[in-house]
């Protein structure tokens, strides 16, 4: 793991991840249909060609309202999980992976990489339905994984945070340990789906060879 920037987003940690396969897209990398490749997957993997070829970001930087309070938010989820949990949880970067063009952003960090943290301050609907489901929520267990697996941390702890619940309810924690997720089987599927990128960025430099001569 290589710590490429030590704030999110600023220009530098933009900039890293340019062309990289990053938590936030896990699920998209993963997507499955029938037959044939999942639009989303398909979408992902041109994005990162795009981006490898061009140097130049090609994600949507659009910011909704809620968004922006998740960000607004941060900080009193950072003092919540820490009161919660006892940990003491240091903000991080980007971190790159050692060898592939792949690397995360998790909001925290605890014991210089024992766990992870990430840290969610959703719609008042949904978090109210972590809340009663009492489990970490499906959609973000790739991103989880994808974590785990370039920061080779033992557990992520996942917490949903709104304050505008009673004050019994304003957080929601869960813990994913490495060992009860598939950690291996996620980076073959990384690996592979790396590779295709790779591939196909060979070829249009291949074409615009020929184009070229």
């Amino acid at each position: 793991m290589i710590v490429l920037t030590t704030t999110q987003r600023t220009p530098d940690w933009y900039a890293a991840r340019i062309g990289k396969l990053t938590g936030s897209c896990a699920a998209d990398m993963l997507a499955t249909i029938k037959s044939g490749e999942a639009a989303a997957r398909r979408d992902l993997r041109l994005r990162l060609v795009c981006e490898q070829l061009t140097g130049q970001s090609q994600e949507d930087a659009f910011v909704s309202k809620e968004m922006q309070r998740g960000i607004d938010r941060e900080a009193d989820a950072f003092r919540a999980y820490e009161a919660l949990t006892g940990e003491l949880a240091r903000p991080v970067g980007f971190l790159g992976h050692d060898s592939l063009l792949a690397g995360c952003s998790p909001d925290g960090q605890v014991g210089g990489f024992k766990g992870i943290v990430e840290l969610k301050c959703p719609k008042s609907a949904t978090h109210l339905k972590y809340l009663r489901s009492r489990k970490v929520p499906a959609d973000y267990l790739p991103q989880i994984i994808h974590n785990l697996w370039i920061t080779d941390a033992l557990w992520c702890d996942f917490l949903s945070f709104d304050d505008r619940f009673p004050a019994p309810l304003h957080v929601f924690h869960a813990r994913v340990r490495r060992e009860d997720v598939d950690i291996t089987a996620y980076e073959l599927a990384a690996r592979l789906f790396l590779s295709e990128v790779e591939k196909e960025c060979a070829e249009v430099k291949q074409l615009a060879e020929m184009v070229a001569a």
